[in-house]
């Protein structure tokens, strides 16, 4: 029969130990239903898990007990090294429906690999080499050594730092090709970044409260702070892997679509160069919005319009950056706002919501639609709406048309 002390300390960590690895192969299910980045989530909860399993198992007396301590000196529970590409690869795979670890991405895995041959080593050593114990006489884990601590929380910064560049490239490449992008944000990347850098902070705080890192005893608060978070991550990203199915992603590094139509002569970076061109392709495109109101799909992306242009997206995203000064989802907004505000002039509100409006001009969510109306007007469409009504009571009555929004 195991021993386990069950105290306040190794019972609340068992919880988050157990919670961990059951979320872990609840997500492992969903990696096998077809959720890819369900796959890295569930490796990233099982790495947490073990974290703590040290400090769970050393506070239930296990590292106090003859025939449990010799054993899990040998064991590298605690994969530090490890934990940073699996974070990044998470995000990436969150954000890029289409990405797979090619063999140049393995090279990340080398840290820990090597830190894994470096325990199997030292295990070797001790029980089979040498004739008595040597790399552990200290009575210390490896594992807690301050050299490995140290490089493990700076690879952890490192990849907290290439994934959040990851989803900036991300977000700046949405609102760059889709009208919609304040749908695709992902907020789901955002709160996940958060609690990883909350992870990070935490480590420096109790460093500098607790300069004695070396102190098993002294570690406690720190894991079950480090638990919390990884609760929160846990549940969290279940839920978001359920909803990831139905949910759309767009970063993409490979082809654009309708490379048929790429017109090859034309450079990359330099219409400003050209300003004749510029001006030519600038005036097809605003005559094709305003003519063909190609705002009012509320769906339009970058490529969209690039075949309506018989252009490529690269082209069209710079004669709508060079020469309306503009990403393409603001540029797109910016006429379903003109748009309302002709209906507005036309008093069409007396008849119809505001949102009811919005939605005839192409937005589609209350909140894409307040957010695009402000930036382009400085007010809030309920604001604005009393403002352009002059009489009191047609005034009242467009507040109220207007309450909701």
């Amino acid at each position: 029969m195991l021993f386990f002390d069950f105290n306040e300390k190794s019972s609340l960590l068992l919880f988050f130990f157990i919670q961990g690895l059951v979320m872990s192969l609840l997500l492992l299910r969903k990696k096998w239903e077809g959720v890819h980045s369900a796959g890295w989530l569930s490796l990233l909860l099982l790495l947490f898990a073990l974290y703590i399993s040290p400090f769970m198992l050393g506070y239930s007396g296990w590292y106090g007990r003859d025939g449990y301590y010799e054993v899990l000196f040998y064991l590298p529970l605690q994969q530090v090294l490890l934990l940073g590409p699996i974070v990044y690869f998470y995000t990436k795979s969150l954000l890029d429906e289409g990405f797979k670890l090619t063999r140049k991405e393995r090279i990340h895995f080398v840290p820990a690999i090597l830190y894994l041959l470096y325990s199997f080593i030292i295990f070797i050593a001790d029980f089979f080499i040498l004739d008595e114990i040597y790399f552990y006489s200290d009575g210390q884990d490896k594992d807690f050594d301050l050299w490995y601590q140290i490089l493990g929380f700076g690879s952890m910064l490192i990849y907290f730092l290439l994934s959040l560049q990851y989803y900036n490239r991300y977000k700046t490449k949405i609102f760059n090709e889709l009208s919609y992008a304040n749908e695709v944000v992902y907020r789901w990347v955002q709160h996940f970044l958060i609690a990883l850098l909350m992870v990070l902070l935490l480590r420096i705080l109790f460093f500098i409260i607790n300069p004695e890192w070396g102190q098993f005893g002294r570690k406690f608060w720190y894991y079950l702070c480090f638990s919390m978070v990884f609760y929160y991550i846990s549940i969290q990203g279940f839920a978001q892997s359920i909803q990831l199915a139905n949910q759309p992603r767009f970063f993409r590094k490979e082809k654009e679509e309708n490379e048929e139509i790429i017109k090859p002569e034309v450079q990359t970076s330099g219409l400003k160069e050209d300003p004749e061109k510029l001006h030519l392709w600038k005036k097809q495109l605003f005559d094709l919005v305003q003519n063909r109101k190609l705002y009012l799909n509320p769906r339009l992306t970058l490529s969209d319009m690039a075949k309506e242009m018989s252009l490529n997206t690269k082209q069209v995203s710079q004669v709508v950056n060079q020469g309306f000064d503009m990403n393409f989802n603001d540029f797109v907004n910016h006429h379903r706002t003109m748009a309302l505000i002709e209906k507005l002039k036309a008093a069409e509100h007396q008849e119809k919501t505001l949102l009811a409006l919005a939605y005839e001009c192409g937005f589609n969510s209350k909140s894409t639609f307040n957010r695009a109306f402000k930036k382009e007007t400085g007010k809030t469409p309920k604001i604005f709406l009393a403002e352009q009504v002059p009489n009191p009571d047609l005034k009242r009555q467009a507040q109220k048309k207007a309450g909701d929004l």
